[in-house]
């Protein structure tokens, strides 16, 4: 189920907010069984089988909390059970596919046939309890011995499909008990309504351009450098949409996430970009990958090894293909190049645009269904085979889509709160921005958010 489809908007939605704040039927545990069963529904209506793994990884990660609890003597070895069943879990439906077709092509030079079906959400809600694990076993957070409110914490419709990852000990207290003020309420709709215009008004229209422009057999320089910088604003706008419809959403039920995005494409740096762009995952990575290995507390070789290592595995998470791998390891090579000379701080202003020229470069790689078409397509944006600096299809592009591009640009800008600063202003913005977004989302066809894929 989509947060911008109209069986969401206008059926699951407001009959989870009546059912919750139903006067007749309060209380906390009533409460949290009903998120919970309205949670297994949200996810069950997309994932109708894969929903009984789910709640098998769910019963896994209690029973090893519990085992960390009770047998601290054995912490390391129960901790490594349970990381390597739920890696073991992610291996299967992510990247055994990938890996078999590569063995088939190295030892028999052909593709061994083997595809099978990925879970919606699966990195995201099986790092959610890889987190749980960690944090119990470094006493971070305590064990949660009711099953049920684990279930909660993992399969909370909200952030169950792309995040933002959740830390157990964020909303260990909330899960417990919470009270929803006026205020959760009010600015939880506003985050809503903001994340949903993300999406509808603005990510959907970007997606045209990018895609009319990747699909292209030949594409000019500046085609190929527009194609590039509409899908920087499109996977933006997708993924800070939907995580800002997510942290809306916990508002409402009285759960505060961590924000997950922070103006990435302002940065001065690829250091700083990613201290700003889905920051749940980076400092996932931080704390459970980079810090354990030594982070940089350490000899400079066993540093550069703990970064490679953490861009190798970011890289791979998003997904099994050797573009994700190369895309990791550029920001790998991008970070240790900025951190060992400090050149954004000797350019300037110009850092701005260096950042943000390395990042569209990054997301053409990303985007690419493979290698050799990621370096041909980068390859077109410095004038190499391509179609000259301009074409058709550039012109075309621009005048289609010149608001939208200006507006997208505009606004992965901090602008919004300068404009409507006043209370009455932002309401009504508001009240207009959820209007047009509804008439969009209606008039829409299916459109998944892109990191539904991961």
């Amino acid at each position: 189920m989509v947060f911008s489809s109209t069986v969401f908007l206008f059926m699951f939605l407001p009959l989870a907010v009546m059912i919750y704040y139903n006067p007749w039927l309060r209380g906390q545990k009533f409460r949290n069984g009903f998120l919970l069963l309205s949670s297994l529904g949200f996810y069950a209506w997309g994932e109708p089988v894969f929903i009984f793994l789910m709640l098998f990884s769910i019963a896994v990660t209690w029973v090893m909390g519990l085992a960390l609890d009770r047998y601290e003597s054995k912490g390391k070895l129960v901790l490594s059970v349970a990381v390597t069943y739920h890696i073991f879990v992610l291996f299967i439906f992510k990247y055994l596919g990938f890996v078999l077709r590569q063995m088939g092509l190295f030892l028999f030079r052909s593709e061994i046939d083997w595809s099978i079906e990925l879970p919606i959400g699966i990195s995201f809600f099986t790092f959610q309890m890889m987190s749980y694990l960690f944090d119990v076993y470094y006493k971070k957070a305590g064990v949660q011995k009711n099953i049920f409110k684990l279930a909660l914490y993992v399969s909370f419709f909200p952030q169950l499909i792309a995040g933002p990852i959740v830390r157990y000990n964020q909303i260990e207290k909330e899960i417990n008990q919470r009270i929803v003020k006026k205020t959760d309420f009010t600015e939880g709709m506003e985050r809503f309504i903001y994340g949903l215009a993300k999406k509808v008004m603005l990510s959907d229209y970007l997606a045209f351009i990018a895609d009319s422009i990747f699909s292209a057999g030949e594409r000019s320089v500046a085609a190929a450098w527009l194609g590039g910088i509409a899908y920087a604003l499109q996977i933006y706008f997708d993924f800070s949409g939907y995580s800002d419809m997510a942290i809306g959403l916990g508002r409402l039920f009285g759960f505060h996430f961590s924000e997950n995005f922070n103006y990435p494409y302002t940065s001065r740096s690829v250091t700083e970009f990613w201290r700003r762009w889905h920051i749940s995952l980076g400092t996932w990575f931080r704390d459970y990958v980079y810090i354990p290995l030594g982070g940089n507390r350490t000899s400079k070789g066993r540093w550069v090894f703990n970064i490679f290592t953490v861009w190798a595995f970011t890289g791979i998470w998003h997904g099994a293909n050797w573009t994700f791998l190369l895309w990791g390891l550029l920001y790998f090579a991008l970070l240790l190049i900025e951190r060992l000379t400090g050149f954004t701080e000797k350019i300037g202003k110009f850092s701005y645009l260096y950042t943000f020229a390395a990042v569209t470069l990054a997301w053409v790689l990303f985007r690419s269904d493979s290698v050799g078409e990621g370096f041909f397509y980068i390859g077109n944006m410095f004038g190499v085979k391509s179609a000259g600096l301009t074409d058709p299809l550039f012109v075309k592009m621009v005048k289609s889509g010149a608001f939208v591009l200006v507006v997208g640009a505009v606004f992965s800008f901090p602008i919004y709160k300068k404009i409507c600063g006043k209370e009455k202003i932002r309401a009504a913005v508001c009240a207009a921005v959820f209007l047009l977004s509804i008439i969009k989302a209606v008039a829409s066809t299916y459109s998944p958010f892109i990191y539904f894929n991961f």
